[in-house]
């Protein structure tokens, strides 16, 4: 099922158990899969039209009536365009919204660079008061959306809205604060997020056959940090390597060098080095952009080769 069904789902789900649940779009219904929801729902759904920074503060308005309003959009437009609006009138007054941002990275495709949003986690990690969660896998996804609504705070949900490879089995239990161990190992730790979670599982087993035992972690949870399971699994390889779908400046990357700045362990990174994106489908992008299972391989036997 492609992840932004899944969502539609979890979102059908939270809205039957709770009417103080409302979804908020700003004209992307059919994109995030949620217009089949308004008929079900008509007192529970809003359409906001073209008008992002006004629906973020609408949201906020209906969360200091008790009410728990995700906002919906393309996720350049989640956090670019109205990072003011989620700054003060959601986290500066600890409000109680969800962001949902969709297609991050290289997930935009045929939307191309003004629509590929390398900096959405970078915008929104340097502000207070917001948890940044990205899910690996459709099993993720729905074990995390209940317990982030019973969060109680502002959050952001770094959605792609395509199918993922499954990377998560059946049972999976799910900790907001908690990254996920998904491989142990003793000579390399690699800390993923997201849309190469497959892909880096992949390049583990590969680079097993070889004799390269890699420790693989799901960081689903970017702010804040899981500071205790990254320093555990860092000191135990002494090398890391990071892996993400967004700049290496600001998101995953930089927090795992925030969190490793006292320890003096060498971080090496697999990522959008620092540009902007293009038009492409996946495949071309992925190869592009460097976030392919060999462009991990690589970074990891350099990372090991490293003095």
């Amino acid at each position: 099922m492609e992840m932004r069904a899944a969502y539609a789902d979890c979102m059908a789900k939270l809205m039957e158990a709770d009417r103080h649940v409302l979804v908020l779009d700003a004209d992307l219904s059919n994109s995030t899969a949620t217009r089949k929801l308004y008929p079900r729902f008509p007192k529970q759904m809003f359409e906001c039209g073209i008008a992002e920074q006004s629906m973020c503060s609408i949201a906020a308005g209906l969360a200091s009536y008790g009410f728990k309003p995700y906002i919906e959009t393309f996720a350049p437009f989640a956090s670019r365009r109205i990072c003011d609006q989620i700054a003060i009138s959601v986290c500066y007054a600890g409000l109680n919204v969800k962001i949902v941002g969709t297609d991050g990275g290289i997930g935009a495709e045929l939307n191309g660079g003004t629509h590929m949003s390398v900096e959405d986690i970078g915008v929104l990690r340097s502000i207070p008061n917001l948890v940044i969660f990205e899910p690996a896998d459709e099993v993720q996804l729905r074990a995390a959306m209940p317990v982030l609504n019973a969060y109680d705070g502002a959050a952001y949900v770094r959605l792609f809205r395509k199918e993922l490879p499954k990377v998560f089995g059946e049972g999976y239990s799910f900790d907001l604060f908690k990254a996920d161990l998904l491989k142990e190992g003793r000579d390399l730790s690699i800390f993923v997020s997201g849309l190469p979670t497959a892909d880096t599982l992949a390049a583990a087993e590969e680079l097993e056959a070889e004799g390269i035992l890699c420790e693989v972690i799901n960081v689903h949870t970017i702010k804040p940090i899981d500071r205790e399971t990254v320093l555990r699994s860092a000191r135990k390889t002494g090398r890391v390597l990071t892996v993400e779908n967004h700049n290496v400046i600001g998101g995953l990357h930089s927090a795992i060098l925030e969190t490793l700045a006292a320890e003096r362990i060498p971080c090496y990174a697999v990522g959008i080095m620092d540009r902007f994106g293009e038009v492409g489908r996946l495949p071309y992008l992925k190869e592009a952009l460097g976030l392919t299972k060999d462009h991990i391989v690589k970074a990891a036997k350099n990372a090991l080769a490293q003095q």
